[in-house]
């Protein structure tokens, strides 16, 4: 798609830099992202080719844990930083196990909350889930709007949905703080599903430019943050962490099911500098 092919932009939505969300779709292979997010993604492509990969292997997460969720009963998700639709949406594969799971979607961008209604809508799902725009600090407004919609009863396990997001706060944001509001939230039995970059253990190879990356990433909506793996584990202080515990996002119940992304990097899961992980609220 060239430049003058773009769609029409929706209201509110910046075209004068990269966003991290459209940027992301074009890394999974999406058409919802505008030249100015093509021409960056190739910048980053250059610097560290592998990118593409490591998103799918990121995506690949989220699908292995909503998968999880659903097989142990929980029917209904509230997914943070959901992004813009793709393969593998949390209903699609929650639904696939339990045809009755509802979600609500939340992300700040425009365009993935548009292309999100515009997805539920041509599948006659919007109502059963929902889509806010919403930022992810203000924990009491989006609760309370979650719950408006009607979609998840907060006296059930609700199963919480932050992947690919807390590494775009930065250090300087009270994120733990944050995150805790949600948990305390959430009623008992629920789950937070969770990952996070880091530079802990990783594997480095030859023309490997991941701070290269990091720069270019000040340029956009979202520069990102690495933390540590005893950073990241600390997000789930107070939670009883599903094993293996704290893993590489590529190894992470790969066995489950093991996409042909993950498995690139089963002899050396550290390469990819993603980690995940689950807890349960007792």
């Amino acid at each position: 798609m060239t430049a003058q092919q773009d769609p029409v932009a929706p209201e509110g939505v910046d075209l004068e830099r990269p966003n991290v969300a459209r940027v992301y779709d074009w890394f999974l292979g999406g058409s919802a992202n505008w030249a100015v997010d093509r021409e960056f993604g190739a910048q980053v492509l250059k610097q560290f080719p592998e990118i593409k990969t490591f998103a799918r292997v990121g995506r690949d997460f989220l699908g292995r844990g909503v998968g999880y969720l659903a097989r142990q009963g929980i029917t209904q998700f509230l997914d943070i930083g959901s992004g813009v639709p793709t393969v593998g949406n949390v209903h699609q594969i929650a639904s696939a196990i339990n045809p009755d799971s509802r979600v609500v979607y939340v992300d700040i961008e425009p365009v993935a909350v548009a292309h999100s209604q515009l997805l539920l809508e041509r599948e006659g799902l919007l109502g059963r889930h929902a889509v806010l725009q919403g930022d992810v600090r203000d924990p009491a407004d989006i609760w309370k709007r979650a719950l408006e919609t009607a979609v998840l009863d907060p006296r059930q396990p609700i199963g919480l949905v932050m992947v690919g997001l807390l590494y775009f706060l930065g250090p300087d944001e009270p994120v733990h703080e944050m995150v805790n509001h949600y948990l305390d939230l959430l009623p008992s039995g629920s789950y937070f599903l969770s990952s996070h970059l880091t530079e802990d253990g990783v594997t480095r190879k030859t023309g490997d430019n991941r701070e290269n990356v990091q720069e270019l990433y000040k340029k956009t909506s979202a520069p990102f943050h690495l933390r540590s793996r005893a950073e990241f584990a600390a997000f789930f202080d107070g939670l009883e962490l599903v094993e293996p515990g704290i893993d590489w996002m590529a190894a992470w119940h790969l066995d489950e099911a093991a996409s042909r992304a993950s498995a690139r990097f089963a002899d050396d899961p550290t390469f990819t500098g993603g980690l995940g992980g689950l807890g349960r609220k007792p």
